[in-house]
């Protein structure tokens, strides 16, 4: 009899334990949902948001626009930016979506040092420098993000980079951000 009372207490306890960890592991569930449905939403704004204020910065004639004060940002080394730009297609006349290319180019290293276009260019993220064929249709923007990564070794200067971009092939809007590398 004694052993039938123990073997029941340690199945009650037993029972009693599982309950509480499934509990601890819904509420888990929960608030780990509930977490990233909030950052979600909260991407989705800021993401509109910026669409919203890159928009303001077009003009009736103005292709292409960078979201940056005075086209410049400050960069500690070792860090990483992000710089938000746009091209709107404004050709008259046509009915079919073009085609946008990008191109990212650095047009002066001057106080670099011993810094190179080449190395100067390896600080744009991968697969940002340039791009091919981007559906356009008249009258639509096309939004883009170009990412810079500042090395530790980097040298303190001023690095200006210009985007051009064509339309069909033809030479289209080019614009410029200034970067500035920061201890």
């Amino acid at each position: 009899m004694n052993n039938k009372k123990a073997a029941m207490e340690m199945s009650v306890g037993t029972i009693v334990t599982i309950v509480l960890l499934m509990t601890v592991l819904i509420l888990g569930l929960v608030l780990v949902q509930s977490i990233f449905s909030s950052a979600k939403y909260n991407i989705e704004i800021i993401d509109q948001k910026v669409r919203g204020e890159i928009n303001k910065l077009f003009s009736e004639d103005q292709r292409i626009v960078v979201y940056l004060p005075n086209q410049k940002v400050s960069i500690k080394q070792g860090k990483e930016w992000g710089v938000a730009w746009a091209v709107k297609n404004l050709e008259r006349g046509v009915s079919e979506t073009s085609k946008l290319t990008y191109e990212i180019v650095v047009s002066d290293l001057s106080g670099c040092g011993g810094l190179t276009d080449q190395k100067a260019l390896s600080y744009v993220g991968p697969g940002q420098k340039e791009t091919k064929g981007i559906p356009l249709p008249p009258g639509q923007s096309n939004y883009e993000i170009s990412r810079i990564n500042i090395p530790e070794i980097a040298p303190l200067c001023t690095i200006r980079y210009r985007i051009n971009t064509k339309l069909d092939d033809q030479e289209y809007s080019s614009s410029f951000f200034d970067v500035k590398i920061e201890a």
